[in-house]
């Protein structure tokens, strides 16, 4: 395997993960609403508690700063940084202070937005991490 293709894959797999880490949290936002209403016993056991927002918040920031880091060192491009830090402010505005928004719908909405925002943002760090790769050929 050549050093060329080690770096590729050493930064892709953080965007790869990052997009489904967002993915995963937008199908959260949007389900549980709809799980809640579906049944009473049911809701018991939805992981939808704040300590488990607040987990999934920090872990989407870090995941997201391991693959921001890899790629900028890479193709130093400000606008990956300035969409992926859009996103993390979105998701931590509804992480740590989504009991004081006017509603849940609130919370969800920001939270949306900021998930798109982060899969945009990996999208972007991908694809320049393997423009960059092959731009270096």
């Amino acid at each position: 395997m050549s050093l060329e293709t080690t770096s590729s894959t050493a930064t892709t797999w953080p965007d790869r993960a990052g997009i489904w880490a967002s993915a995963l949290c937008v199908v959260h936002c949007l389900l549980t609403p709809i799980l809640f209403s579906l049944s009473a016993v049911f809701v018991h056991f939805l992981p939808s508690d704040e300590k488990v927002h607040r987990f999934l918040a920090l872990a989407i920031a870090l995941l997201g700063a391991l693959a921001l880091v890899r790629g900028f060192r890479k193709h130093r491009r400000v606008r990956v940084v300035c969409t992926m830090t859009g996103g993390l402010a979105c998701i931590f505005l509804a992480a740590f202070t989504g009991d004081r928004l006017p509603g849940h719908w609130a919370e969800v909405g920001i939270t949306f937005v900021g998930s798109v925002l982060m899969i945009s943002a990996h999208r972007m760090n991908h694809t320049f991490c393997k423009d960059c790769s092959c731009s270096s050929r």
